[in-house]
């Protein structure tokens, strides 16, 4: 979705919605940042390129830039580790279940307390009479606390005429299980159906193996029947792509992510809409043509990057330390050299006034001496005086997250996740994360003492 369109839904969005007298859309605002004492970590679970019978643990602060907590992490006692989905229980342990072999009529289940460190539970034979394949369970928490598995099924002698079933776990041990249920509306040859449900609805997205597109489609009951709602490139996601996983963003936006396994390419793509657009597909970075089908599981913990807020500092570059960020006369964001010699009106144009984020109190803004504020239009960074609106409001909001160095911190936009505030030839930017030790030592800042 580019600028304009998105500008335009934020301004009349809500206004329309207003004056039909209807609730705001569910999923699209509800999420916020974690409050001060706390972050978000998103874990995510793959195979890999090279090697199908080992999974690999990465986490990430922001949805998109990985770390590797371990690899392999765990190898089941015998057959694959495809298609690893994870989630959390009530028990407080973390669960993958997983494709176990290209044939069969199993899926398998591990636990682990750590997220890296995991024990094999036991391999699940699935009651379904003639079974073939057995092919990417996918966990899916109801929202009356049911803990449901989502797997594609078929008893064709080919990998052919896949339909979507529903087990439900009938114990809190999660070792027994209901009847299998069949989708209805999901097929007749789809694999990896991942569902999210908001409000009463359900959303499925799910691959088309025939077409080797990616579909979607709703109902309002977990078992449907399914409505198919959008087929082909709808969303420009590409052909011969498999594998759907969504995750909530701080912000409400839905990231889905998605295996292009043909090229070789992994993809994310973000919708602010209840998913009826999509931003650009950009390739996911560190992690693209190596991680294979993978799930991401989000949750709040303790720790976390914080900013004194209603106080003023000045923002130091670490690879560039006798630079920090100004705004010029031209109202636009650099950084330039500032020293104990410089001007007053230098020093003035360095020193920032911290304060809870305009989109989110849980993020943050910047406000100069004169009352604008630090904010991002076709990316480039300039201070202006707020106009009011939402779309101002998300442009002059950032999020904290780790730096390259232990006293450092990056800001990521609020309004497109993935991006961060960074400097450019000296020009402040905000610029999709890179997984190079550049980007991160030109978007990392030292929060410092400040000049005025």
């Amino acid at each position: 979705m580019n600028r304009t369109v998105r500008t335009l839904l934020a301004l009349l969005g809500p206004l329309l919605l207003a004056l039909l007298g209807l609730p705001a859309l569910p999923g699209t605002a509800s999420a916020a940042a974690p409050p001060a004492g706390q972050a978000t970590r998103y874990t995510m679970t793959a195979f890999t390129n090279s090697s199908e019978s080992n999974m690999y643990v990465y986490d990430s602060p922001d949805a998109t830039g990985f770390t590797l907590r371990k690899g392999p992490a765990y190898t089941p006692p015998s057959g694959l580790i495809r298609d690893p989905s994870i989630f959390k229980h009530t028990d407080g342990f973390y669960y993958i279940t997983y494709t176990t072999n290209w044939t069969g009529n199993t899926i398998g289940f591990a636990r682990s307390t750590d997220r890296v460190n995991w024990t094999f539970l036991y391999n699940y034979t699935i009651p379904v009479s003639g079974l073939t394949r057995t092919w990417a369970p996918e966990w899916f928490v109801d929202s009356d606390g049911s803990v449901n598995i989502i797997v594609s099924l078929t008893s064709a002698s080919t990998a052919t005429h896949f339909t979507a079933y529903k087990i439900t776990a009938t114990n809190s041990a999660l070792t027994t299980w209901s009847t299998p249920t069949q989708l209805s509306g999901i097929g007749p040859n789809s694999i990896d159906t991942f569902v999210v449900k908001l409000g009463s609805t359900y959303h499925a997205f799910t691959k088309n193996e025939t077409t080797k597109y990616i579909e979607y489609a709703t109902a309002s009951s977990l078992t449907g029947p399914y409505t198919l709602r959008k087929t082909g490139n709808w969303a420009g996601f590409g052909d011969w792509v498999e594998g759907p996983a969504l995750v909530q963003l701080d912000n409400g936006g839905w990231r889905i992510y998605y295996d292009g396994y043909r090229a070789g390419q992994y993809w994310y793509s973000d919708s602010y809409d209840n998913f009826a657009t999509w931003t650009t597909p950009a390739e996911l970075p560190g992690l693209t043509g190596f991680a294979r089908h993978l799930t991401v599981l989000k949750e709040t913990v303790s720790g976390g990057v914080t900013l004194p807020t209603d106080t003023t500092r000045s923002l130091q570059s670490v690879n560039f330390p006798g630079r920090y960020a100004v705004v010029r006369s031209d109202s636009v964001g650099h950084i330039d050299p500032v020293s104990a010699s410089s001007s007053a009106a230098v020093k003035q144009s360095a020193t920032f006034s911290v304060v809870p984020g305009l989109a989110d109190a849980n993020c943050y803004s910047l406000r100069d001496s004169s009352g604008r504020y630090l904010r991002h239009w076709d990316y480039r960074i300039r201070f202006d005086s707020s106009n009011g609106t939402d779309v101002f409001n998300k442009d002059a909001t950032y999020c904290a997250r780790p730096g390259g160095t232990s006293s450092s911190i990056r800001l990521e936009s609020y309004n497109y996740p993935g991006r961060y505030l960074r400097h450019y030839n000296y020009a402040l930017r905000v610029d999709p994360y890179q997984n190079t030790e550049t980007f991160l030592a030109d978007s990392s800042f030292t929060v410092v003492s400040p000049w005025t």
